[in-house]
Order: structure tokens, then C-alpha cells, then sequence
């Protein structure tokens, strides 16, 4: 699995998440759902965001390419 697989997989995880915790816990969880939303936004322009520096950092291949 690529970085950015991983990284599509836990942003909606965590919006999925934060929607059911909104609707059975609180709902400023959806400030959580926010949160996601600015990030993947900002990382549309930036390329950069928190968990793609963890990946790498524990070796994760950006693409299939750079497996081989």
C-alpha cells in the first residue's frame, strides 16, 4: 500500500468516525470532521501533510514505482 492510499484510507476513516461520534456523542465532533477536511485541502496545494511525514519516516513507498 502507497502513502497516499494510506493517507485517502485514514482521512475517511476518520470523517466516517467523527460523523458517527457527532451523531451519538457530541456533536462538535464535527469540528473533527473539519479539521480532516482543512487538512486534505491544504495538502491539495501544498503536497505536505502530517501523516505523510510519518510514512515516510517509516518507510512506506510514496507509489508502486518506487517499490521496485
Amino acid at each position: 500500500m502507497t502513502i497516499h492510499r494510506i493517507l485517502r484510507l485514514v482521512a475517511g476513516f476518520f470523517v466516517l468516525l467523527s460523523l458517527v461520534l457527532a451523531r451519538y456523542v457530541s456533536p462538535n465532533w464535527l469540528w473533527f470532521t473539519a479539521f480532516v477536511g482543512l487538512n486534505l485541502l491544504q495538502s491539495a496545494f501544498t503536497d505536505w501533510c502530517p501523516l505523510m511525514t510519518v510514512l515516510n519516516k517509516a518507510g512506506v513507498p510514496e507509489s508502486h514505482a518506487a517499490r521496485s
